[in-house]
């Protein structure tokens, strides 16, 4: 007989997020036997359930039993998909806050660009995601559950995952490592196929060399000198550049994982053939690759997207300094999907 110990119903933690040692160690808790473990982990990371009633493995009496133990599933609050295939989800939490979530799929992949916060403390001037101000920080089973909802809404295997949603990752060390984690062991998302963006915080990116995860790190410069970055990034002012390149060079250091740098292209401000000479100098040295950003339009600035010209002036301005360099060109721009876009509001279908 299942047993009725108080931890079954005063249990508020949710399951997701949880290995599938943690979920045998729950099961054995309240009386299963340790293969009702398994199950659990199948029906959560497998077969998607929102709820222990869902789990049709139990025994009607259990699932009756352990019904108000939460799962920790989402609900989808708006959904709206771009021409080009991306979908952007606006996805209601168990406090009624609202995170996006974007589905990016490709011929050979799909890639979720997932949220670590609700809303972002950084205010980086040409982001919308950081004009509506900060909430808090998702717990490990939010993060989770956006990757499931959109496996689950595609019906296909997710390959690639980016931290690049709405929030700064590495205000939420703890919280994103275990989701990586999970996303690694129970979702089954290689390490090397996911992504964590970082703006730059004291300390954290050399925290998360400690961790000894096979990740890629990707850093938001933004600007090729200190005084261009404090005008666009408030947080850098606490943070100078060469601080946050001696940490880069210890975590390459320490983790021999490839740095991304990541670089947003605002037409005439720090797009001109001097920032490029300046950026090359920044990160020479470093086993890296430039990831060139044009900007996306969000109504609250003026920033301008530069022209097809002056992205190839200078791409060419960085090649010719032996820089690795690609153009990420936006996808579900349509949708307010694409990077710096993303907002906790419900948009026109």
């Amino acid at each position: 007989m299942a047993s009725t110990s108080p931890e079954l119903t005063t249990t508020t933690t949710p399951l997701l997020g949880q290995s599938l040692e943690e979920l045998t160690d729950w099961v054995k808790a309240q009386g299963q036997p340790s293969y009702r473990g398994k199950q659990l982990h199948q029906w959560l990371y497998d077969k998607y359930a929102r709820s222990l009633a869902d789990v049709t493995v139990f025994s009607k009496e259990w699932r009756a039993e352990i019904a108000a133990v939460p799962v920790g599933r989402s609900q989808l609050h708006f959904r709206s998909v771009a021409p080009d295939g991306t979908v952007k989800y606006l996805l209601k939490l168990a406090d009624g806050h609202i995170i996006e979530a974007v589905g990016i799929p490709t011929e050979r992949r799909l890639t979720v660009c997932v949220s670590s916060q609700v809303g972002c403390p950084m205010a980086c001037d040409f982001c919308a995601t950081g004009k509506g101000g900060f909430l808090r920080n998702l717990e490990t089973h939010e993060i989770v559950d956006q990757v499931l909802t959109v496996q689950e809404d595609f019906e296909q295997r997710v390959s690639n995952i980016v931290f690049m949603g709405m929030g700064e990752p590495l205000l939420n060390p703890k919280n994103v490592v275990k989701a990586v984690r999970s996303l690694n062991q129970d979702v089954g998302i290689g390490q090397r196929s996911i992504t964590v963006s970082t703006v730059g915080i004291p300390g954290q990116i050399r925290r998360l060399a400690a961790e000894s995860l096979k990740i890629t790190l990707a850093v938001s410069l933004h600007a090729s000198n200190q005084t261009l970055r404090e005008t666009l990034i408030p947080s850098a002012r606490q943070y100078p550049l060469e601080a946050l390149m001696e940490e880069c060079y210890e975590y390459l250091h320490q983790t021999g994982r490839r740095i991304s740098f990541e670089y947003i292209l605002l037409s005439g401000l720090n797009d001109l053939p001097h920032h490029a000479a300046e950026l090359a100098e920044m990160v020479g040295g470093f086993q890296s690759h430039v990831n060139l950003i044009p900007y996306n339009p969000i109504s609250e600035v003026d920033y301008q997207r530069p022209s097809d010209h002056q992205i190839q002036t200078f791409v060419d301005e960085l090649k010719k300094r032996n820089v690795v360099v690609s153009v990420r060109y936006s996808r579900g721009l349509e949708k307010d999907a694409a990077c710096g876009q993303l907002r906790a509001q419900k948009l026109a279908s």
